[in-house]
């Protein structure tokens, strides 16, 4: 984290506490506030970026940045190194421990209610095995459990016996010591001291009984997967403590020595031992270094009744400092110093009382610290943590108790060698708000609410953690603390709190001191924690109090810190969750998009926009884990969390500011006075914490093998360095593909969005600054791959082989340099020359180890160009052997391959060279194949296809891709004619075999036809259409002319025609009448006579089977070109009604009859525009047809108009008949309407024809007309005689009283057709008894009183003849 300077408001004497002295640095060069950076209080938002102008400027220059003076004149690489320097020196500036735990108290606590911002989560809980629980079940006198948390083995003693066994696994072995016959008191693992045992006893396991100590060699080693596999070693070493009931052992890592103690007395004892017995020594013993003399050598016994003797409880080692903590059963804190001739002297002895006179003056009366507290725990804190503090002492009440111990002379004792006088209280913080409810029996939850108390008071009254049981501290700040809340004391609940290193780095004024900020949660355990450790090795983010608590730092860098807490259950581990972890879990669990806004802007308030933006660029990468619900930890993939990373920081991600105030210095570019945004400073942060393992280290070390010969070794791990590689590969992969949206990064679209200078000026050194990031990332993807392919080969051969100097610089390259530095680029090649030399040397294929080189860091090395010399070698020998010798294609097609090996590099100069000889030796395939092969490296990315397929927009720069591969194409068309000329030359054949020039033209044409070059097959169509051929197209068999012919039609018909008649010579109908059907609704300028052309040839394909497609896609098709081509036809009925109507006016007819005579109307425009207002009344009924329009009262106005509109037309021009008018329409409307039931209904046509006959045509032509047309439209017989019945009984105009005569006998007409038509075949007549029944008695009916007299008895003999039939 970074930020800003800003000025004090006024210089107060004293304000500045850690200003250094002026002897420290030599004069004039105490550092200016330089005021530029400051541009005004709205800049607070883009403050927290991740690297400060100033700071930068007071930080040593890397070996980078000092090549240059000004940032002008610094190349893209280099400036970009300058900010991965200047963000990792900022990364280190993280405040040292003593400078927010300094003198006072303070209670500040963040205890979310979301789980999302829960510090720590549960991992996995792994259950006691059952074996223990038998064994435990034959315990007689004592039991004791423990873990040895970094072996992941658990322990437990059951009277005189110890197993262990692994945790983690499911099914584990007892690891039995059931020996010895005494009752164990206490067990603990250690390192032994170096040189007493083989190499593979990599600990200790001191075991204490009622009589011994003895001591069991424990040889550990990780196997797969990470787990632990433990062999257990008799030591034979052993020392009588018989009367010491020890209960407390604590051993030195640094020094291997092991100390312990008992219960009965204060006394600090030392077991020794070495690897072989000496004069007046053992192997193995005991020193007292608290007692001397001859009480120090025997036991003590009391046989009177004493008050309870003062033991020690707890014993920790600070190895940094060579001291050892002691705490007793009276709080009483003794610290020892470690000598280092094997001494141990006790140097401050620290008693409860003197704690309480220490704390008097800090804090006012509370009842945390009152008389009645006791000290539960100790926890060290190293020199490499804190100069200041040394110690962490817990109370009864939860309060924690930083000191500090101090040397005679006043001053920090922090040298190993020297001990320390005194000790003091520095600072004490006090226990979180309590929970409520948590007086009662009730378990808090998972995550309590508790708000951050920035501007509050400090609690110190809290009672959340009375009583504390015990508490652990483990670096940089994890506090486990156990606080039985039950009578009884059978369950523990635990609270874990851990610095907040977001806002411990970024305090919110430059003027405050950094407070110490916590987060926290109260977990359950369900049960007595019996002990705790750390899984995971302990953490450290630097060897030096300054910089070694930023957990952000290496959070992409190191393992997540894990804890496993042993309780009489099982063993429960708990896993520190990084800042990435909590914003991938905000963002999974935040409620909706204003939720998730919300979190987004309070991790900005909290931690600055730089590491918010650089959280959410990780997150959007992969980088976020979380524990799954079978307890596994996995990255968080969601799509959703993914997408919703990216949109943070994209924007989320500020602007790049101006500093006008500096604009007015012209000896500075106005550029250089631009701010980068804070997306800037989150890139180059996450970029610095991924790199910073090794970006100052050499890439390789020496020493010496096993046989004393030269080794040269990878100073960090290949494996990490693929994993590093990887996480840089995804990011690069991020950018390339948000490269749109970002601005510094869209390219000179962007700038069209600016609207004054000053942002342009801003908007170019963004695009400056993120540009070089983006260059080193891939300079850096592309050195690893390098130095992969070093340690692939053997280094030790290759670096012997260079010279001295070479070998020099060698030793010195470090990764910053190999990837930034022209230096490092030329070292590089003198290694890969290494490489090349030495596989000639051992006979290896040269091709093979310029192929692996330049497949994996290609700018690293010159191997291409090897190879094009070679390839051009072999085309000139095979010019010399003659090309149509079988050694001479022998030698072409090598060189093809060596070409087409480096056709990524291959200039184009090298290329119409090697494709000229090609052809002078008649080599068309070969030309054609290696410029395809150039052609496709050249846009490996296949940006040419894509600006194809959107369309070929103008000025647009992935033309520039396509313009490089049509260099290649226009080769392939030389190629082309010539081998076309040469075979038109020659005969295809000759005494029944083909010619060579026949077979020579074959391949060249394989070759076209196979390649799977889109862009070449676009192109060569593109060149047979310019030149005539579209026969050719039509015989070409490729996938991908039709997708050429496709994106083509879209703007040209002709291309269309070609694709639809390409599927017809190919039997796939259905596409080609669905290419006629786009053809017949497209846009392109065509008559409506060609369109419906299209639609009846659609229509035809359409209703022809074509395998592989279903019967009802095929259906579908069909019925839409029906309908269409319905309308095509009422629209060309249109057009020819009114190219004859007299009606419109000269000037608009070429207007009306170009509006229809172009694409397809809709309906609506039909009726609306043309049809109702020109009254064609039958087109309008068509068109009710075609648009399935069913109101009656609309169709049966429709044809009344029509009925009407015919009569007078006939009328007024005298012929034909009107009836005879109105029969001819209704016939062929009834044909083209299929008799519809909707716009050729028979319940209103039949009564308004009726009526038109008697009213207009009664007289005039066969008294029958009107039946008559609708049996010849095949309307049924049963249909029009219900419809007669009801115009007779209804007796409505002008069908009444003796009128109705004529609809009798109409009646009468159509029962005699039907009678003739139904009989005729020997069918049943009418089609059964009941209807011929029904129609005897509606005759009668007639007969009666219905028809004229003269029917009468025509109507009395059908009668008769029919009840004769029903007899």
């Amino acid at each position: 984290m970074s930020f800003a300077v800003q000025t004090p408001q006024r210089p107060l004497p004293g304000a500045f506490l850690q200003t250094p002295a002026a002897s420290k640095y030599q004069a004039g060069s105490i550092a200016q506030p330089n005021f530029r950076t400051n541009v005004s209080s709205s800049v607070q938002d883009n403050a927290p970026s991740n690297t400060s102008q100033s700071l930068t400027q007071q930080s040593q220059q890397s070996t980078v940045s000092a090549q240059r003076s000004s940032p002008e004149s610094l190349r893209p690489i280099e400036r970009a190194a300058k900010t991965i320097n200047d963000t990792l020196v900022q990364e280190l500036r993280y405040p040292e421990l003593d400078s927010y735990v300094g003198q006072g108290v303070s209670s500040d606590y963040d205890i979310s209610s979301s789980s999302a911002w829960a510090p720590f989560q549960k991992a996995k809980m792994y259950d006691i095995p059952n074996q223990i629980f038998e064994q435990y079940n034959r315990a007689q006198v004592s039991t004791l459990m423990g873990l040895f948390a970094e072996l992941n083995h658990a322990w437990i003693t059951i009277d005189n016996a110890l197993y262990l066994w692994d945790y983690t696994h499911p099914n584990p072995d007892l690891i039995g010591v059931e020996e010895q016959p005494n009752s164990i008191t206490a067990v603990k693992l250690v390192v032994p001291r170096a040189g007493v045992f083989v190499p593979s006893i990599t600990h200790l396991l001191v075991v204490a009984t009622t009589a011994e100590v003895f001591l069991i060699g424990v040889a550990s080693q990780m196997a797969t997967g990470g787990a632990f596999t433990v062999t257990l070693y008799q030591t034979r070493m052993s020392i009588s403590t018989r009367g010491l009931d020890i209960n407390v052992i604590e051993g030195s890592a640094d020094t291997g020595r092991i100390f312990f103690s008992g219960k009965l007395d204060d006394e600090v004892y030392e077991l020794t031992y070495q690897q072989e017995e000496k004069w007046f020594q053992n192997r193995c013993g005991k020193v007292n270094h608290t007692s001397k003399g001859y009480s120090a050598l025997t036991p003590t016994f009391s046989f009177s009744k004493r008050p309870q003797q003062e033991h020690i409880m707890q014993m920790v080692t600070d190895d940094t400092r060579r001291l050892l903590y002691t705490l007793s059963s009276r709080s009483t804190i003794r610290t020892f110093h470690m000598r280092p001739n094997g001494g141990l002297d006790l140097v401050i002895a620290k008693t409860l009382g003197q704690i309480f006179g220490n704390v008097g003056h800090m804090v006012s009366r509370t009842d945390l610290i009152a008389p009645g507290m006791t000290i539960t725990a100790i926890s060290p804190i190293s020199c490499q943590e804190a100069s200041k503090l040394h110690l962490m002492a817990t109370t009864s009440t939860g309060c924690r108790m930083f000191l500090s111990a101090t040397s005679s002379y006043g001053w920090p004792a922090s040298d190993s060698s020297s001990a320390p006088s005194s000790m003091q209280v520095q600072h004490i913080k006090f226990p979180p708000p309590e929970v409520p409810g948590s007086q009662s029996q009730q378990q808090p939850s998972s995550t309590q609410v508790t708000n951050y108390q920035g501007n509050s008071g400090i609690n110190t009254s809290s009672r959340a953690l009375k009583p504390t049981r015990t508490a652990y501290r483990f670096p940089p700040g994890y506090f486990f603390c156990f606080a039985p809340k039950d009578p009884q004391a059978v369950t523990d609940t635990l609270f874990i709190s851990a610095p907040d290193s977001g806002r411990i780095a970024r305090p919110h004024e430059s003027s405050q001191l950094t407070r110490y900020a916590e987060y926290g949660i109260w977990l359950s355990l369900g049960s007595r924690a019996e002990d705790i450790g750390l899984v995971s090795p302990p953490f450290s983010a630097s060897s030096s109090p300054v910089g070694f608590g930023n957990e952000l730092a290496v959070q992409y860098d190191k393992p997540v810190t894990e804890v496993a807490i042993l309780t009489n259950t099982g063993v429960q581990t708990i896993r520190r969750r990084r800042l990435v972890d909590l914003f991938a879990a905000a963002i999974r669990y935040g409620g909706g998009d204003e939720g998730l806004e919300g979190e987004v802007k309070k991790f900005i308030r909290l931690y600055g926009r730089g590491e918010t933006t650089a959280t959410a660029l990780a997150v959007a990468c992969g980088q976020g884990l979380d524990i799954t619900s079978d307890s596994r930890v996995a990255k968080i993939n969601d799509p959703e969390v993914l997408e919703y990373a990216r949109k943070a920081f994209i924007e989320f991600g500020g602007k790049p500011l101006l500093n006008e105030n500096s604009v007015e210095d012209q000896t500075v570019p106005t550029i250089d006075m631009v701010r980068p945004s804070p997306r800037h400073d989150g890139l180059a942060l996450y970029i610095a914490r991924l790199v910073r393992s090794f970006w100052k280290v050499p890439i390789a070390r020496e020493s010496l093998s096993a046989t004393g010969g030269l080794a040269v070794l990878p100073t960090i791990s290949l494996t990490k360095l693929q994993d590093i590689q990887r996480d840089l590969s995804t990011l690069q992969e991020f950018l390339n593909t948000n490269t749109s949206f970002i601005d510094g990064l869209a390219g000179p679209e962007a700038l069209r969005r600016v609207s004054t200078k000053q942002e342009e000026v801003a908007l170019q050194a963004e695009h400056r600054a993120l540009h070089s990031l983006v260059l080193l990332i891939s300079d850096i993807i592309e050195g690893i791959s390098f130095v992969l392919v070093l340690f692939d080969e053997r280094v030790e051969e290759i670096v012997l082989s260079l010279s001295n100097e070479v070998r020099q610089q060698v030793r010195n390259l470090t990764y910053e340099g190999l990837f930034c530095t022209g230096n490092g680029k030329d070292i590089a090649k003198e290694l890969v020359k290494g490489i090349v030399n030495r596989n000639i040397a051992n006979g290896s294929n040269v091709d093979t180890v310029a192929e692996a080189l330049r497949r994996r860091c290609g700018s690293f090395c010159s191997a291409d160009d090897v190879v094009i010399f070679k390839a051009q070698e072999q085309l000139k020998k095979a010019s010399e052997a003659g090309s149509n010798s079988e050694f001479g294609r022998n030698l072409l097609n090598e060189s093809l391959r060596l070409f087409r090996q480096v056709a990524a590099s291959l200039s184009m100069e090298h290329l119409a060279w090697a494709v000229e000889q090609y052809i002078s030796m008649q080599f068309y395939a070969g030309a054609i194949q290696l410029a395809l092969n150039v052609a496709k490296e050249s846009d490996r990315g296949n940006r040419a296809l894509a600006w194809i397929q959107d369309g070929r927009p103008e000025q647009d720069p992935r033309q520039a891709a396509f313009d490089a591969r049509k260099r290649c194409y226009n080769m392939v068309h030389v190629v082309i004619t010539s081998v076309d000329q040469a075979s038109s030359q020659a005969p295809e054949m000759v005494d029944g075999q083909y010619t060579l020039s026949t077979k020579r033209k074959s391949e060249a044409y394989n070759v076209i036809h196979n390649s799977d070059d889109e862009v070449f097959q676009t192109d060569l169509y593109d060149w047979y259409l310019a030149k005539g051929w579209s026969d050719r197209l039509l015989e070409v068999v490729s996938p991908y002319i039709v997708t050429y012919l496709q994106r083509k039609s879209s703007d040209d018909i002709a291309h269309a025609d070609l694709l639809w008649n390409y599927y017809a010579r190919s039997n796939r109908f259905y596409d080609a009448a669905a290419v006629q059907l786009r053809l017949a609704k497209s846009s392109f300028v065509l008559a409506l006579d060609k369109r419906i052309e299209y639609l009846s040839r659609a229509k035809a394909n359409a209703s022809t089977y074509t395998p592989g497609i279903a019967r009802q896609p095929r259906q579908t098709l069909l019925h839409e070109i029906s309908d269409l081509l319905d309308v095509a036809n009422i629209q060309d009925d249109l057009r020819q009604r009114l190219k004859a109507d007299v009606r419109i006016t000269p000037e608009r007819r070429p207007e009306v009859l170009k509006e229809l005579n172009g694409p397809i109307l809709g309906l609506t425009e039909l009726y609306n525009s043309y049809a109702d207002q020109a009254s064609y009344f039958d087109l309008c009924v068509l068109i009710y047809q075609a648009a399935d329009h069913r109101n009656p009262a609309d169709i049966r106005t429709t044809w009344q108009n029509l009925l009407e509109y015919i009569h007078k037309e006939t009328t007024d021009r005298g012929e034909p008949q009107p009836y005879e008018a109105v029969i001819e329409k209704v016939r062929s409307l009834g044909n083209r309407l299929n008799l519809s039931e909707s716009t050729f209904p028979i319940p209103d046509l039949l009564p308004m024809l009726e009526k038109y006959a008697f009213e207009y045509q009664r007289g005039v032509g066969p008294s029958t007309w009107v039946i008559d047309t609708f049996l010849d439209l095949q309307v049924p017989h049963e249909s029009l005689l219900p419809v007669l019945e009801g115009m007779f009984y209804n007796d409505e105009a002008p069908f009444q009283g003796r009128n109705r005569r004529y609809i009798g006998n109409d009646m009468l007409y159509l029962i005699q057709r039907w009678f003739h038509d139904s009989g005729r075949g020997g069918g049943r007549v009418f089609g059964g008894d009941s209807n011929a029944l029904a129609i005897s008695q509606t005759l009668l009916m007639l007969q009666q009183n219905g028809i004229d007299e003269d029917k009468a008895e025509e109507c009395q003999a059908l009668r008769m003849r029919i009840e004769q039939m029903l007899r």
